[in-house]
């Protein structure tokens, strides 16, 4: 399997092709959207989230991962996907799934300092700083 076609729905049919999402994402959009629903989404979710901005952010991952990265999280920026996220209870579940398989792909691209970042983030947001 080709890295670059990861999603791509020719490998496999029941994952969606991630790419045409990424021009959906933008910093504003992801940060609005995580400062205004980070209540409604669940720690979880904003934090594997908030791991895959800083791996996109890193010069060292290559440009294969940041295109998953960036498909995904335009994915996770969209209000009105499969599941839109208005609905009470799994109006996040296709993010979560979404973020989940991006982060599976791009493990290995994954740093220490990557999560760190992101478990700041969690903290201020917990404590209302952001």
């Amino acid at each position: 399997m080709n890295k670059n076609n990861f999603f791509d729905s020719e490998n496999n049919d029941n994952i969606p092709t991630l790419e045409k999402y990424k021009e959906y994402y933008s910093d504003d959009g992801f940060w609005n959207k995580i400062k205004k629903h980070y209540k409604n989404i669940g720690k979880k979710l904003v934090k594997l989230a908030v791991v895959l901005f800083y791996t996109l952010r890193d010069k060292d991952t290559p440009v294969w991962a940041k295109t998953i990265i960036l498909g995904a999280l335009g994915y996770f920026i969209l209000p009105l996907d499969i599941i839109p996220d208005f609905v009470p209870i799994v109006g996040f579940a296709d993010d979560f799934a979404t973020i989940t398989l991006a982060l599976g792909a791009v493990a290995l691209h994954i740093k220490d300092e990557h999560k760190n970042k992101a478990a700041a983030v969690l903290d201020k947001l917990l404590d209302n700083d952001i």
